[in-house]
């Protein structure tokens, strides 16, 4: 090895970072964390006080749409937020999808029925979807390309930390103040965190950048995926023939607008990067499918409080953030696709132990130690896939296959969020067993999938 071909060498030529709280940074990097941080506490907020808001607004059957619908519309708002951005650079994109997030927030802490609520969230998944890209622009625009992977961290650690928190706080809010109390609270926070965030943003350039993810083309797509996604919900609250034609036909309407979205053959798991794509997709809905259900069983059949309920989220997040760090310190010693074939393990596993202890109602512990398991499987696969779709990809393509990957996990998770709702209702109640087996039951299904596409996805 020369000398200038050595570490030191290459260490002394690397442009040097910059800390991420200097002064050019500081409240670009303060005003956005924040809003990420909000975002992921308010969505797991929501997982764990939604059994006490659906029985509050006598909507059960609705259970599930509340979820589905956020992460429908959250597709539609990345599209049309890229396409906002590209055209006129961030800053205003970006005010005005925390603008819209809020709203939602406001809306859903004030609705008087299960409708208005649902309609609400929708609201917010577009907010989210929006902010989500408008964040990344501005990262692009403010930040120099040595501080990209720090400032990813400090997004990542962003949705870790309310993982572990806010679940039990969200229930503890819950039975002190009220659920309402849950989202009216986060409104002020979402537009603190903007104000913040908006000194940072002086210097950014509001010139248009071009892409060819963001086109009307697509967000059209999006906008028929999102649709379709709430029509299989609502076929959920029909009956008999009706119900299971409503819901083949929606089910058919997403997979047929999401195609052209994601790589070609990723629906046929060709070999290579289609199948990480398709990975992505099964591992959320096989994950978030789940999840929803947890706490909704702990509290309708166990009797536990809603902050206690949520502590099961928390062990999950802890699994995922430990499984995260550990595969991060393997680095290249654990190869690609031995990870996702371990973490696609581990999530089968956890989830079995869902389906094993809800079916012969087994002590609740028993269920937080399945789902850190199915967290650690998610931890392992999910920094894993994002290498792998960079690692299959040009510079020319890293953002198609980028926004592929985020679609293909909203979509999954969106799709299987509602047809576990019309598996649930159309087994029985939040009051009788057999609903979350069933429900169990279809994500175990999905988490064996995802086993059998972990063989498939490789960047070859």
């Amino acid at each position: 090895m020369t000398l200038l071909n050595s570490p030191e060498a290459a260490a002394a030529m690397a442009p040097p970072t910059t800390s991420l709280l200097a002064p050019r940074y500081r409240w670009a990097t303060i005003g956005m964390v924040s809003l990420i941080f909000i975002a992921a506490f308010e969505a797991l907020a929501v997982t764990t006080i939604m059994p006490t808001v659906s029985a509050d607004l006598d909507g059960r059957t609705w259970f599930s749409a509340t979820f589905s619908a956020t992460l429908a519309a959250s597709v539609v708002g990345m599209v049309a937020g890229g396409l906002w951005a590209d055209r006129s650079g961030p800053r205003t994109p970006l005010l005005a999808s925390v603008t819209i997030f809020g709203f939602g927030l406001l809306l859903a802490g004030l609705s008087p029925s299960i409708e208005l609520f649902v309609a609400a969230r929708f609201i917010q998944g577009l907010g989210s979807g929006a902010m989500t890209v408008g964040l990344y622009v501005v990262v692009a625009r403010i930040y120099d390309a040595v501080d990209h992977p720090r400032i990813f961290g400090a997004f990542a650690a962003a949705w870790v930390i309310p993982g572990m928190v806010g679940p039990s706080i969200a229930g503890v809010v819950a039975e002190i103040l009220g659920w309402r109390w849950v989202f009216l609270g986060v409104v002020a926070l979402a537009f603190a965190a903007m104000a913040m965030l908006l000194p940072g943003m002086r210097g950014v350039a509001d010139n248009p950048e071009p892409s060819p993810i963001a086109s009307a083309g697509r967000l059209a797509l999006a906008a028929v995926v999102a649709g379709s996604v709430v029509g299989l919900d609502v076929a959920g609250h029909a009956t008999g023939p009706v119900a299971l034609v409503g819901a083949a036909i929606a089910l058919t309407v997403v997979v047929t607008a999401v195609r052209p979205l994601l790589p070609p053959g990723t629906l046929g798991l060709r070999r290579g990067l289609p199948s990480v794509i398709a990975l992505r997709g099964a591992i959320a809905a096989t994950f978030f499918a789940t999840e929803i259900y947890l706490p909704y069983l702990l509290q309708a059949r166990y009797d536990v409080a809603p902050w206690l309920a949520g502590a099961t989220l928390t062990v999950g997040a802890l699994g995922w953030a430990g499984a995260s760090q550990v595969q991060a310190r393997l680095g290249a010693r654990l190869p690609h696709r031995v990870a996702l074939r371990i973490g696609a393990a581990l999530l089968l596993g956890g989830v079995t132990g869902a389906l094993v202890t809800a079916t012969a109602e087994l002590p609740p512990p028993l269920l937080a130690i399945a789902w850190m398991l199915a967290g650690a499987g998610m931890g392992t696969m999910y920094p894993r896939i994002s290498a792998l779709v960079l690692a299959a990809s040009t510079v020319a393509d890293q953002g198609s296959n980028s926004a592929a990957m985020s679609i293909s996990d909203a979509v999954g998770g969106a799709s299987a969020i509602s047809v576990a709702g019309f598996v649930f209702t159309s087994v029985g109640t939040g009051a009788d067993l057999a609903p979350f087996v069933a429900v169990f039951a279809l994500t175990t299904a999905l988490a064996g999938s995802a086993v059998a596409i972990a063989r498939r996805a490789d960047a070859r």
